[in-house]
């Protein structure tokens, strides 16, 4: 089973959206429903890391994945998606290359793992923006297999959750995403950061200072992560690691690499590789100092890791594009803003800023007028706190 989270309170907000989910499944299905929520995500740093065995330091947001769900006495799975107004029958099923691959991936993953959950209906709404980079996919895989599990009455432990529904993203999916965005979904706790190593999974969460707020602007240069460039990106860090592992047997990983290493035996990998390692390399450094930086509220410092971060993502990683170049430029421009870089795996999507709660409101304006009249795109701009992980909601009826 999955935790009890009470939202109310500061959450109210949340609670009124579980409550109308749960209104809605009624008006469709004649039952009273459980509600489940899981998160979107923001990274602060440490981006193509994660698969790379390495440091990562995301947070989760309030915008989130709900799932309104009650069991059923077959082992259907009937799935309604208030976003698309579509619905699907499961678990089997093709890939179709939309939401419902996710949640039959889920369905799939969780079944081949050996856990027997039952059957369920279960209506989907979720309000963390597609194709922007902030984890909506994870979201609705945790939401569906959070709400799977508590339906058939199964516990397990959130980092066997978060490696199933990576399994689900990678194997029926096709994106070969790192596991991050599914554990922090499931780990996130209100106002932290989560300093996750990759390779091991301990992690620990570092206090975002009060006054802090993370704004996510998106680009509306929409991707698709499941297609080209990520996967090519994951092969070259791959590539990367056998030339490293010829010069210096033992290496299995990035993560094994430091920048000294790259100084004396850069000149013996191709050029593009080199490029490829060296944003990781130096990326995992960051994440550490960042992690450290914020702790002690030196926001100044995380800010300049940030601008390191955006270049190398840019320059050696390739995975930047001239919108999030433009909008990193403008929100650094506004005082009052701490730090501003490109999130998520790139090729579009949206930025993240760490912004004083005073400046908000400027940055907004600032970077929606400037932008829209540099690219004739009106941006999506969302202002948040760092907020709670996966879990089950207690609603007001």
């Amino acid at each position: 089973m999955v935790p009890t989270v009470d939202r109310r309170g500061a959450m109210a907000a949340s609670s009124d959206a579980g409550a109308d989910l749960a209104s809605r499944f009624v008006s469709l299905f004649a039952e009273t429903p459980r509600i489940y929520r899981a998160p979107g995500r923001v990274n602060l740093i440490g981006e193509h890391t994660d698969y790379n065995e390495g440091f990562v330091l995301p947070a989760a947001l309030t915008m989130a994945c709900w799932v309104a769900g009650s069991p059923r006495p077959d082992a259907k799975l009937i799935v309604h998606s208030e976003n698309f107004n579509e619905r699907i029958t499961g678990p089997g099923g093709a890939r179709a290359g939309g939401w419902a691959d996710y949640v039959r991936g889920v369905a799939l993953a969780l079944k081949a793992a050996g856990h027997q959950v039952s059957g369920a209906t279960l209506l989907v709404r979720g309000d963390v923006p597609m194709g922007a980079g902030l984890g909506s996919s994870a979201s609705l895989e945790v939401a569906v297999a959070s709400a799977l599990l508590d339906l058939s009455g199964v516990r397990m432990d959130p980092i066997e959750l978060a490696r199933i529904c990576q399994r689900a993203e990678n194997e029926f999916v096709g994106a070969r995403c790192g596991i991050m965005d599914q554990f922090v979904a499931c780990h996130a706790r209100a106002g932290t950061a989560l300093r996750l190593d990759c390779r091991s999974l301990e992690y620990g969460l570092v206090p975002v200072p009060p006054y802090v707020r993370l704004v996510a602007c998106n680009t509306m240069v929409r991707h698709r992560l499941a297609e080209g460039e990520y996967n090519r990106r994951r092969a070259e860090c791959e590539a990367s690691v056998l030339r490293v592992a010829s010069i210096t047997p033992g290496m299995r990983s990035l993560r094994d690499v430091d920048p000294a290493w790259l100084d004396a035996h850069g000149h013996e990998i191709p050029d593009r590789l080199l490029r490829r390692a060296r944003h990781v390399v130096t990326e995992n450094v960051r994440v550490l100092e960042a992690a450290e930086a914020l702790g002690r509220h030196d926001l100044g410092a995380v800010g300049v890791l940030m601008a390191d971060s955006h270049r190398s993502l840019r320059d050696d990683f390739e995975v930047s594009c001239p919108e999030l170049d433009l909008m990193t430029d403008l929100a650094r421009a506004v005082p009052g803003v701490f730090g501003a870089r490109m999130t998520g795996g790139g090729f579009g999507g949206s930025t993240v800023n760490l912004v004083h709660e005073d400046a908000v409101d400027e940055l907004c304006r600032h970077v929606a007028t400037k932008y829209e009249r540099e690219t004739g795109r009106r941006p999506d701009i969302y202002a948040t706190q760092a907020g709670d992980g996966a879990g089950r909601v207690m609603v007001e009826s």
